[in-house]
């Protein structure tokens, strides 16, 4: 069982770490922390956790994943913290924990990894927004021709940022608003809002300039689960 008032990637996380508990044999257990991951790192874990949350790390973010992430959004090895957030938005996963895994996969010194960790998410999410203020979590998903066919997983509120020079939305569904943002740089975005239902999906259309043919992309809802009153009510 999860906490219905996590967000959707902790919800994300603390199934898979669950699931890594379940998979290699360890005791009944349950956690009173919201976030058990806050803790990591602080001497406080006993083994057991230490390797449920490996499993989760390696369940949510293998290697051929990140290698098929990193290729769409800089070649090969990321250079920017953004290149990391980035990453963690195609895998669902959280920044921090996207950070550390790079490591474990030799894919980013920990030197870097010590530095960008201590950044927070809010900074990055700024900056890949044109500088604007974003409200409370919400999430920047940047849209560039590599990610044409994918399915981009964004919930109320976040944003999509168009990274392709002069390129447009030409279709835009319901659950989708046209959003320009208050930072210092000209921005090409669109939020999402309550309209789209949690669970729905709906197809996108970006007009760039010398192609023949629009981008096409899916966006789907991504909200956390509900509550078990929700599922079971009185």
């Amino acid at each position: 069982m999860l906490n219905a008032s996590l967000n959707a990637v902790t919800q994300r996380h603390t199934a898979a770490h669950e699931l890594g508990h379940h998979r290699l044999g360890h005791r009944t257990a349950a956690d009173d922390e919201l976030d058990p991951a806050l803790r990591w790192g602080n001497g406080s874990w006993p083994d057991e956790e230490k390797t449920a949350e490996a499993f989760a790390a390696w369940f949510l973010m293998p290697l051929p994943a990140v290698r098929a992430a990193l290729g769409r959004i800089c070649g090969s090895r990321p250079s920017s913290p953004e290149h990391v957030y980035r990453v963690a938005r195609e895998l669902g996963t959280s920044y921090a924990g996207t950070v550390r895994h790079l490591v474990n996969l030799r894919l980013l010194d920990s030197g870097r990894a010590a530095q960008w960790g201590r950044i927070p998410p809010a900074d990055l999410r700024s900056s890949l927004a044109g500088g604007a203020e974003l409200p409370g979590q919400a999430h920047v998903h940047v849209i560039t021709e590599a990610t044409g066919g994918q399915t981009v997983y964004a919930d109320a509120a976040d944003v999509l940022v168009l990274d392709l020079p002069g390129a447009v939305f030409d279709v835009l569904p319901k659950g989708l608003e046209q959003w320009t943002g208050d930072g210092p740089a000209p921005l090409t975005a669109a939020v999402m809002t309550d309209e789209m239902p949690p669970g729905e999906e709906a197809s996108v259309e970006v007009g760039v300039p010398g192609h023949a043919h629009p981008l096409q992309l899916t966006v789907a809802r991504d909200a956390p689960r509900c509550g078990v009153d929700e599922v079971w009510p009185a």
